[in-house]
């Protein structure tokens, strides 16, 4: 029988032979990935600039959204 050692091994090795395949294509879409990440944080941060909020991804005062008020129950 097989210790977990060499199962380990066996399954990495497994794992490397079937990924060199695929390899080109998963460093493709991690690196498409990387990029839509990369400018989504940029227009955050442009964002925040251009409406004078600081600067920063987060506004500094609470926005408020407007539509149905409900009352509060304050009985306990």
């Amino acid at each position: 029988m097989f210790g977990i050692g060499e199962l380990t091994i066996l399954l990495l090795v497994i794992v490397a032979v079937l990924a060199v395949k695929r390899l080109p294509d998963l460093v493709r879409s991690a690196g498409k990935a990387a990029r839509i990440l990369k400018s989504e944080k940029r227009a955050l941060k442009d964002e925040g600039k251009s409406e004078g909020e600081g600067g920063g991804p987060f506004p500094s005062a609470p926005r408020v959204i407007r539509g149905e008020t409900t009352e509060r129950d304050t009985t306990p």
